[in-house]
């Protein structure tokens, strides 16, 4: 069961803007995770091998956001809120907890952008309130001529197929699924598309895989693909590397010598890799026709 705690502050301002991801603030309703991706950044902190058993629900954080939403707001410091940075928004006790939910609503209350970031198609129920934040947010001054929409849903994935994911993801909600609902949000006339993070080498960044998603994503509409490649890191039973090895000795042991050769002394794969990846997705990008930025370089002409 997860542990209730109080907090003293829940915004976090970012120092600068991600260009992918246009975060000025993070929050985060919730901390640890019942998705439990082996690959996940969170890894190899205080939260465990088994974030489920670190999970917390911040029970004043509505209490809090509104404070330093309104403080905020009365300085016109408008920017776009990335929900979440540090977990899922979209946790399955959300559905009884309602903390994103009611987080949406003190967000649409003082009126700032929203960027929701899930593995989750629970993202559906809050349609409506999603739709009121798109026509009445304030934009930052800056993108308010660029962008135009309060509302920004991205899905995250690291690949389309369910049985992959059921190893690497194994908490989350099922890729086909998603892959639903990211639809349904196009449908309802949102600014959607991907996060394809991470991709995993020699699993879900084969040349038939890579075209099999970007072709999924097509069809169900999504207006742009941010990818990246796998980062690991830590030597602890607890951390994404050490958890992401032993899946791949126990799934794909054909793959662990090159896992090995690749991470044993490096988070990520080499730089070769990387240019010849970043190359991949961008002429991926152009020939399904899908942005690789949330803002597309000509937007503003």
């Amino acid at each position: 069961m997860p542990h209730r705690i109080q907090v003293t502050s829940v915004l976090n301002k970012t120092r600068k803007r991600d260009s992918w991801f246009l975060d000025d603030y993070t929050i985060n309703m919730y901390s640890g995770c019942s998705f439990n991706c082996l690959f996940c950044y969170i890894r190899g902190s205080k939260y465990g091998e088994n974030m489920t058993a670190a999970l917390s629900i911040k029970e004043n954080a509505i209490d809090i956001l509104h404070k330093q939403l309104a403080a905020r707001a009365k300085k016109k410091q408008y920017g776009f809120i990335v929900v979440s940075s540090a977990t899922e928004p979209y946790l399955h006790f959300e559905q009884e907890e309602l903390l994103t939910q009611k987080a949406l609503e003190v967000i649409l209350h003082h009126r700032f952008p929203v960027h929701i970031i899930t593995r989750s198609d629970l993202v559906a129920r809050d349609f409506d309130l999603l739709a009121e934040i798109d026509n009445k947010a304030i934009l930052p001054a800056d993108l308010a001529l660029t962008l135009q929409r309060g509302t920004i849903i991205t899905f995250s994935f690291s690949t389309t197929d369910d049985t992959i994911a059921h190893v690497f993801e194994p908490g989350a909600t099922l890729p086909s699924k998603r892959l639903q609902t990211l639809n349904a949000t196009v449908q309802r006339g949102f600014l959607s598309g991907v996060s394809l993070m991470p991709l995993l080498p020699y699993i879900s960044d084969t040349a038939a895989h890579l075209d099999e998603m970007f072709g999924s994503f097509k069809t169900a509409g999504a207006k742009y693909v941010l990818p990246a490649t796998l980062t690991l890191f830590g030597s602890a039973p607890a951390d994404s590397k050490q958890l992401v090895l032993r899946a791949i000795d126990k799934h794909y042991p054909h793959l662990s010598a090159k896992y090995r050769q690749f991470f044993g002394t490096s988070n990520e794969m080499p730089g070769y890799y990387r240019q010849a990846f970043h190359t991949k997705a961008t002429a991926l990008c152009k020939q399904y026709g899908i942005s690789n930025q949330i803002i597309p370089p000509d937007a503003a002409t």
